[in-house]
């Protein structure tokens, strides 16, 4: 990754990622060092995956980024590596940034029914001091930003990858802090999910995975992974 990202034709909007936790001995969960700093040289916003322990260990390692905001995602059917704590089933996603926020895009995505919500309001009283006898009325509510609270289920049982993540989760991400049109950069592939989130939101991505198993499965996914007419939606 440290002799890739620096490339000079590397130019991301963004990057969104879901690097190793470091959190059990397991093979695959071994934080990369240094990782943090070489991604701030290359792009302006990131989004990433962790947990609050990861991110505290780890807080050294972003130094270079400041905190924009945290978006938590509840999985449902959520898993533990121990059984003396409760049960998490849910994963943090922080949003990083650096320079001036306001030179740094974002764009909050509205829920996917946002004009088909209704807020219900009760008329107030005519006159002050009286009781209000008007019952509550439903009406357009207009459209809403997304919660910070997502929840979508896991690929529990569906994933290539350990820790793969849905495209419920991924798209809402890319779309805040990526333009359209505009360049997401996975340094930690996996699965290769985040180039089919950036695909079907009119978005274009560069991935990095270090496990050759994955790459070609990644490229065999993203063969067969094809744009429904009209483009994406």
């Amino acid at each position: 990754m440290r002799e890739i990202l620096p490339a000079p034709d590397i130019a991301p909007d963004c990057i969104v990622t879901d690097p190793p936790y470091g959190e059990t001995k397991l093979e695959w969960d071994r934080w990369p060092d240094g990782w943090p700093a070489v991604a701030a040289a290359t792009a302006a916003s990131m989004w990433c995956f962790g947990s609050l322990r990861m991110f505290m260990d780890r807080r050294d390692d972003f130094a270079a980024w400041k905190l924009s905001q945290d978006v938590v995602w509840e999985k449902h059917n959520g898993s533990s590596f121990a059984n003396d704590r409760f049960k998490r089933v849910h994963e943090i996603a922080a949003h990083w940034y650096r320079g001036t926020w306001s030179e740094v895009y974002h764009h909050t995505p509205k829920t996917a029914d946002a004009t088909r919500r209704a807020v219900r309001r009760k008329p107030r009283p005519p006159h002050l001091g009286e009781i209000g006898r008007g019952s509550y009325t439903s009406e357009d509510g207009g459209p809403r930003l997304m919660r910070s609270v997502l929840q979508v289920r896991s690929m529990h049982g569906r994933a290539i990858h350990p820790t793969e993540k849905p495209q419920g989760i991924l798209g809402p991400l890319i779309e805040y802090a990526c333009p359209p049109g505009g360049l997401v950069l996975d340094p930690f592939a996996g699965s290769g999910s985040t180039a089919v989130a950036a695909r079907l939101s009119g978005r274009r991505a560069v991935l990095i995975e270090g496990d050759e198993r994955y790459c070609e499965t990644i490229a065999r996914r993203l063969a067969q992974n094809v744009l429904p007419l009209g483009g994406p939606s």
